[in-house]
């Protein structure tokens, strides 16, 4: 009996040990985090949506009497008992516009808008970031001050006049008037760390070895805060795409390009609500909400990377 105790013992050590190896292997390279890869997934996914969705589906049903009107999903009925049919497996909305087309080239739109906006107000925000940390000086004042100044007024609002005084918009258009909105935040991030490094041992050599100004804050120092720089990435891209939903379900933005914002304020516009056309909006914004949790999950897989402790937990 005490043998095969020992033994049992043992199987348990030997499962525990196995079990600490694959957790220990898995944390040997932080960038494989489940969260990190569930939310590349999700975005990827939807980014596939749109690539191979206009090769397999007619993006021709996206223009206004491709279908019958209202029609409801495959496997459902609208309130006139009109059964959902194959050749429209999403519905129609109430012009007859597909409903799956809509998707297949809203969502990548929707998603680009947040991307390119992100790219420029990152860019921005890590040269004025840098510039303010490193330099100091007045170039510290200044662009302290400037930023202090945007992030108090309420991009929205400012958004809103100038597209309701402009009129129809593109979507690079409001990408360039979003990115105007969203340099402040990274800008603050990058000077507040760029202020703890530029005493650090390494920036030290770095000028007595004679390295310029340039070299030290994009060679020396920006590597170190590429997981920084990647949560502040992707928490402007989920800002940048809230705001320019907000502003399509307003009725402004881009009035002939297909986006998520602008299907659910057609669906509002008209009536989807109350005639209880629940694929015309509902699907849109399931597919928005998803977009936004693949975001999150790769903003808790980037504070992953950068805070070990965070790993161990």
């Amino acid at each position: 009996m005490t043998d095969l105790a020992t033994s049992d013992d043992h199987v348990v050590d030997d499962r525990e040990a196995k079990r600490r190896a694959r957790r220990m292997r898995r944390f040997d390279n932080p960038w494989l985090a489940p969260k990190l890869l569930w939310g590349v997934g999700i975005l990827l996914g939807i980014i596939v949506l749109g690539l191979i969705g206009q090769i397999i589906w007619n993006p021709e049903l996206v223009y206004t009497g491709a279908g019958p009107l209202k029609l409801p999903p495959l496997g459902f009925e609208n309130l006139r008992g009109q059964p959902g049919v194959g050749d429209h497996p999403l519905g129609t909305d109430g012009a007859g516009r597909d409903m799956l087309a809509l998707l297949v080239i809203g969502a990548p739109n929707s998603l680009m808008v947040g991307v390119i906006a992100s790219t420029i107000g990152m860019s921005l925000g890590i040269f004025l970031g840098f510039s303010a940390g490193f330099i100091g000086g007045r170039t510290d004042d200044v662009i302290r001050v400037l930023s202090d100044v945007m992030i108090t007024i309420p991009p929205l609002l400012i958004l809103v006049v100038f597209q309701s005084a402009y009129g129809d918009v593109s979507l690079f258009m409001m990408s360039f008037l979003i990115a105007a909105f969203v340099w402040q935040s990274p800008t603050r991030l990058i000077r507040a760390q760029v202020l703890s490094m530029r005493e650090s041992g390494y920036v030290q050599m770095a000028r007595l070895s004679g390295a310029s100004t340039f070299d030290i804050m994009f060679k020396e120092m920006l590597p170190n805060l590429i997981p920084y720089l990647f949560g502040s990435f992707i928490a402007n891209v989920t800002t940048s795409i809230v705001t320019a939903v907000g502003l399509e379900v307003l009725g402004l933005g881009p009035q002939r390009i297909p986006t998520l914002g602008r299907t659910i304020y057609e669906a509002i516009n008209s009536g989807a609500l109350i005639q209880n056309l629940w694929w015309w909006w509902g699907t849109p914004t399931l597919l928005l909400a998803l977009m936004f949790i693949g975001l999150l999950l790769i903003n808790l897989g980037l504070d992953e990377i950068a805070n070990p402790r965070l790993r161990k937990a």
